[in-house]
């Protein structure tokens, strides 16, 4: 029997959200603050609400009910996508997203949500911005090639793009030195440790503490592994199926960007790095997967060496290896 009193189903989008109880049935509320205070005068003592993990707007909606005491689990979309494929439902609408999600709670044991600090939260915003200020910025820099190849731009056009660009770059220094101060103040040896492996940047090395929480949101390295989403699945049954074995993706897909931009620079400067690539290259497999394995070794150090304290050596040899 569920020990929940009720459990609510959220569909969540930029304007409004979309909520079925598996008492009250359906609701809908607008997604601001307002709505977000009368969902809360309807809930039930005892009550867990489910919803996807979409961003932005599921994160403000999370944070406001984990602050108010509600019980709230965060989950994968895939999660809830391969529910609603196994019950072969036709139907696509936000109303019947929220119910499934409900059903998805009432028959699946879920997560728990846990809040982000303060700092985490205003880190995540600024990285959400630097990225909108990094696309803002190639598109700029593609429009200023193309008034260059098209001809003699006009003065006036080339000036106003200059200025833009000029505005851009001043903008994301400032966006990144105010991540660098925020993640100084309490992990300024964890950022150390990471820089002083060969590969990674300073902005991975950010997002890296930030997501982790420090690290302390993960017990070994494999689990960074696989929430990263760079761990192989293996597709095999029977005696004809034997698919190739590839990266789960499930998982944060900026961290993964980000490691995999990083391991063109690890596997020519990173030792270890550069053993796995030359291994994997030598069996005549493709330059992409080696890189994907350098990705996955990037990050096995990074745990390593922020839980040692020990920064990069690339003579250590682990002792577990040893034995």
């Amino acid at each position: 029997m569920n020990k929940y009193s009720e459990i609510f189903g959220i569909d969540i989008s930029k304007n409004v959200f979309d909520c079925y109880g598996s008492i009250q049935g359906h609701l809908q509320f607008k997604n601001d603050e307002l709505g977000f205070k009368k969902f809360r005068k309807l809930l039930p003592k005892n009550s867990l609400v489910v919803m996807e993990a979409t961003g932005y707007y599921h994160y403000r909606f999370a944070q406001f009910l984990y602050k108010q005491g509600i019980c709230v689990s965060v989950v994968n979309p895939l999660s809830i996508k391969r529910f609603v494929q196994m019950k072969l439902a036709k139907i696509k609408t936000d109303k019947a997203d929220a119910k499934a999600i409900c059903n998805y709670g009432l028959t699946q044991e879920v997560p728990f949500y846990t809040a982000l600090t303060d700092v985490q939260s205003e880190c995540l915003q600024l990285f959400r911005l630097m990225d909108n200020q990094l696309k803002i910025r190639t598109a700029t820099k593609n429009k200023i090639h193309g008034e260059k190849v098209l001809g003699i731009p006009s003065p006036y056009v080339y000036r106003s793009l200059k200025r833009t660009l000029k505005y851009l770059d001043k903008e994301l220094k400032g966006i990144e030195h105010k991540l660098l101060s925020l993640v100084k103040k309490e992990h300024q040896k964890q950022l150390t440790l990471l820089q002083s492996i060969p590969g990674i940047g300073l902005k991975t090395a950010l997002f890296l503490i930030v997501v982790t929480d420090g690290f302390k949101k993960f017990e070994t390295s494999s689990q960074l592994c696989s929430y990263a989403g760079i761990t192989p699945t293996i597709r095999e049954s029977g005696s004809s199926v034997r698919g190739r074995a590839r990266i789960s993706k499930v998982g944060n897909r900026k961290l993964r960007n980000l490691l995999f931009l990083c391991s063109f620079s690890a596997y020519k400067h990173n030792k270890g790095c550069a053993a796995i690539f030359e291994r994997i290259t030598n069996k005549g497999k493709s330059k992409k997967l080696a890189l994907i394995a350098v990705s996955n070794k990037l990050l096995k150090q990074c745990f390593s060496i922020v839980k040692s304290g020990i920064p990069y050596d690339e003579a250590h040899v682990s002792v577990l290896k040893v034995k």
